[in-house]
């Protein structure tokens, strides 16, 4: 009997185990993949950028087959990350039969569906013709390693054993490789469950997360993990955010989001602000003595900053604004805005923003905008709650020349350009942490719901749906994690940092979703966690950049020539 025979017999009677040579021939699979994307991007490449160059109009044009693209291309570099993470791990002497599973898992999926095609939405589905790859470019992929893969890598049997190790509290180790970061996990952790049942009330009732909430995060360092210590900050990299976000999101969203801003502003003034304002407020937003909001969007405007209208106009020693900005999270009970406007009103675009660091006085309940030339309503939201959503209106309102970030004015977006890496991936992380809430809520219900004499776990699409949800959050994760590392080491990211959001909040909504109808109809109810999380979950893949704007940056740059 054949090696595959024996692991189809066994597969048949549900004890599935690892592929022999599992590691090699997803290697070999990881080849023909890159090779598969690289066919793909000459062909969109031919469609987009005829004579070298991307052409805009083109590119618009032919958004489907681009967009699709990069979802290609995201897809590889997971598997590419996933098979580094098995290494790792076999190196460590930590892959075991649960996480070969996985890996396995995620080959046998993620192979099939560059093959027969990727949704990209639950309206759009892409396949390879619709980049114009040839017959002979799509049937390159189909290598013995591959052929293995997709026909035994994910299926029933190994959804099955993965159910397994689930209902034992085992989700697979994350490869963190550093007892540092493994203890602030576990500290974080601990910190998330504690809030976990405030949390839902919190939503329930749409309040404020308590400051005293806010105020121990404050204590433990979440606001200036990433300021340099010279700051005040802890000085550490952007996989211990990860870490922290990841966490601190999987016991509620709000939780992992609370620091955003933070990161937004520190970054923003650590990298464009003068050496007068680092010294000033880096320290304060490292200690979160203020709490700073991100005053960007407009209204009708979305993702295109180079129609912001608000307007910044010089009177002696101060701008004052006038405009309207909306979107605004936390904006209420905050200190500080960091806030884009024209300086400009001649110039058009992107060249004529600039960056303010506008102080503001903090709001209360009864009046949450108490600053002259400046007024404020709540958006009333579906999830995302604990930090309130609002629109702005600025007549006039007032701030000091000093607070122009970096001095000169026209620097804004560039500024703001430079934040967006480490954005993205912090969005990331909040995303791969609700993915892992509402696998852990599924689960939880799976087990102690019992229907016709048994836990429904015990059903073959229960079990399916719970395990194919821990391998895609893990793969999440794993894409999340590089992106964090590429930026820890200095190096430009917008690629990695874009496939890491897009990738992760589409798991996370897609956990949230799958969770949901593990429930049933409990599900639906409000008093249940999972429908809390569902809300949660479904903004990921709108703010920070939509996921048609993450594919479009991920398109651009590899067909640029970015790799």
């Amino acid at each position: 009997m054949t090696q595959f025979a024996t692991l189809e017999a066994s597969q048949d009677s549900g004890n599935a185990t690892p592929l022999p040579e599992l590691l090699p021939r997803c290697a070999e699979a990881l080849a023909a993949a890159e090779t598969f994307a690289e066919a793909a991007r000459r062909a969109v490449a031919s469609l987009v950028a005829p004579g070298g160059k991307v052409d805009a109009a083109l590119l618009e044009q032919e958004q489907f087959a681009a967009h699709g693209y990069a979802w290609l291309a995201t897809y590889v570099a997971a598997l590419r990350e996933m098979l580094g993470w098995a290494n790792r791990l076999e190196d460590a002497g930590q892959l075991g039969e649960l996480e070969q599973l996985m890996l396995q898992a995620a080959y046998g999926e993620y192979l099939n569906q560059l093959w027969g095609g990727i949704a990209l939405s639950q309206v759009e589905v892409l396949r390879p013709a619709d980049l114009g790859m040839s017959d002979d470019d799509i049937h390159a992929l189909y290598t013995p390693a591959v052929q293995a893969l997709t026909e035994r890598g994910n299926t029933a049997a190994v959804r099955q054993a993965i159910a397994g190790h689930l209902a034992e509290g085992r989700f697979g180790e994350a490869g963190l490789a550093d007892d540092t970061l493994e203890m602030i996990r576990d500290q974080f952790r601990k910190v998330a469950e504690d809030h976990s049942e405030a949390a839902h009330d919190w939503h329930r009732k749409d309040d404020l997360i308590p400051l005293e909430v806010v105020q121990q995060l404050a204590e433990l360092g979440v606001f200036g993990l990433t300021v340099p210590e010279d700051f005040g900050g802890a000085g550490l990299g952007k996989l211990a955010m990860c870490v922290v976000t990841e966490e601190l999101s999987r016991g509620y969203i709000g939780l992992g989001s609370l620091g955003t801003r933070s990161e937004i502003a520190a970054e923003l003034i650590r990298l464009g602000g003068t050496p007068a304002q680092q010294e000033k407020w880096l320290p304060l937003l490292a200690s979160g003595e203020i709490l700073p909001t991100a005053v960007f969007t407009e209204p009708n405007t979305g993702s295109d900053l180079g129609a912001l209208r608000t307007r910044a106009e010089r009177d002696g020693d101060a701008y004052r604004i006038t405009g309207n900005k909306t979107w605004i999270t936390h904006a209420a009970r905050t200190d500080l805005m960091t806030l884009l406007a024209r300086t400009d009103p001649d110039e058009a675009g992107y060249r004529a923003l600039s960056m303010f660091l506008a102080e503001k006085p903090r709001g209360t309940e009864a009046d949450p905008f108490p600053a002259e030339g400046m007024t404020g309503g709540e958006i009333k939201v579906l999830g995302y709650r604990g930090m309130k959503e609002y629109e702005l209106a600025f007549d006039g309102f007032a701030v000091k020349a000093e607070n122009l970030l970096g001095g000169v004015e026209g620097q804004g977006f560039k500024q703001l350009m430079a934040t967006f890496e480490s954005a993205r991936i912090q969005t990331a992380a909040r995303a791969v942490g609700v993915a892992q809430s509402a696998l852990e809520l599924g689960l939880d219900y799976a087990q102690e719901r019992k229907q016709f004499g048994k836990a429904i776990l015990a059903f073959p699409r229960v079990a399916g749906k719970l395990a194919w949800m821990a391998v895609e959050t893990m793969v999440a994760r794993q894409l999340t994690y590089d992106a964090a590392r590429e930026k820890d080491s200095e190096r430009r990211c917008d690629i990695e940092a874009g496939m890491a959001k897009l990738l992760a909040a589409r798991v996370a909504w897609a956990n949230a979703d799958n969770a949901l109808q593990v429930h049933g109809g409990n599900g639906y109810a409000e008093e249940y966690k999972i429908s809390r999380v569902l809300c949660d979950a479904r903004i990921l893949n709108i703010f920070e950049g939509a996921a048609e704007i993450q594919a479009q940056v991920i398109a651009r740059g590899l067909l640029s020539g970015r790799n």
